[in-house]
């Protein structure tokens, strides 16, 4: 049997009832403790919520640092002494404070800190070129091993190795590329916490690097961007990080040992004029003046020394006597004033 009871309307008005409805999101800001929506009467009356504010998260430099910064934790690198041998694959030069290391290896570096830092920080690697000329270049991959690579950051050039929490980021202003992991404090016995790099491009790239060389940026940071320290290091990535890393550093030697001599010797001597050592009144003959002549080369020296001694061995004989006339020879005889007359 049908029967048509009218149903109960609510008594509350659609502003109340908007109000007391539950919403689930996923983002907490917008929610209160009891899961209503605050934000329910501003959406009432103007239609719409209020944007949600975002982190100020400092804007990225154009061109990085790359100065030494140790902070007040006095943050600093530790690389393994692996000599020049050419089995190793990557090695540290003191001398030159840059790594040679081959295309896809391993290379631990050590991160040392005085005083622990804030809860959440990380540590970024961040590759820049050199030379004054080429550092507003990106350094990416070349575009052969990019292609030969499947994973999602092919374009890459620094990896971190052996952690899964590495990130890796690309500014969208700057389109500069870097990677960060978090910091973890040393184990129990270590003073230091260890990170593993490798670098996917090697330094003769055609595409890449192209024989530039690079600088690798490692800093500090906290999760807010702010540098606690840095440390800046250049790279070469190469088949041979031995040989190369001891090719360098003889190369430095000697350039060393040039310049040091250069600064020791005297400037060239201007054999073109001489120089009075003595000064003498302008009453006294010239010949007495005593002068310095300085002269390059020993064999010059010792053929004017000869020279100067030869004149002064006739100086002090005196003059030449005049020479008397030798007799004439057998069947004539000197004449001695008249004429053929007489």
């Amino acid at each position: 049997m049908e029967t048509n009871f009218p149903l109960p309307l609510s008594q509350d008005t659609f502003h109340e009832l908007w109000n007391t409805v539950v919403l689930s999101t996923e983002n907490e800001s917008l929610a209160t403790g009891d899961g209503l929506l605050d934000l329910n009467m501003d959406f009432w009356e103007n239609g719409e919520l209020p944007q949600q504010e975002t982190k100020n998260v400092p804007a990225a430099p154009m061109v990085p640092a790359i100065s030494n910064y140790a902070g007040e934790l006095d943050f600093a690198l530790h690389f393994n002494d692996s000599g020049t041998a050419k089995s190793v694959t990557s090695t540290f030069s003191e001398k030159l404070t840059k790594l040679f290391c081959q295309l896809a290896k391993t290379t631990p570096i050590g991160i040392l800190v005085k005083v622990e830092p804030p809860q959440g920080a990380v540590i970024r690697a961040t590759a820049v070129y050199k030379k004054t000329e080429h550092v507003a270049e990106v350094v990416k991959r070349c575009p052969h091993h990019q292609s030969e690579d499947t994973s999602d950051n092919k374009s890459h050039l620094i990896r971190v190795e052996g952690s899964q929490l590495a990130q890796y980021f690309e500014d969208p202003n700057t389109k500069r590329q870097s990677v960060t992991v978090p910091y973890e404090r040393p184990q129990r016995g270590s003073e230091m916490t260890t990170i593993l790099l490798s670098f996917m491009c090697n330094s003769s790239c055609m595409g890449g690097m192209n024989r530039r060389p690079i600088l690798t940026i490692l800093t500090l940071e906290t999760p807010e961007g702010e540098v606690l320290g840095r440390r800046c290091f250049e790279v070469r990535v190469c088949a041979c990080p031995g040989r190369d890393r001891k090719t360098e550093e003889e190369n430095l030697e000697k350039n060393g040992t040039k310049q040091t001599k250069k600064r020791k010797s005297a400037p060239a001597p201007d054999t073109s004029t001489a120089k009075k050592s003595k000064s003498v009144s302008s009453g006294e003959d010239e010949d007495k003046e005593l002068y310095t002549l300085q002269i390059r080369g020993r064999e010059r020296f010792l053929m004017f020394k000869k020279l100067n001694d030869g004149l002064e061995l006739m100086e002090k004989m005196g003059p030449k006597k005049k020479q008397e006339v030798p007799a004439p020879s057998s069947g004539k005889r000197l004449l001695k004033g008249g004429s053929d007359s007489d």
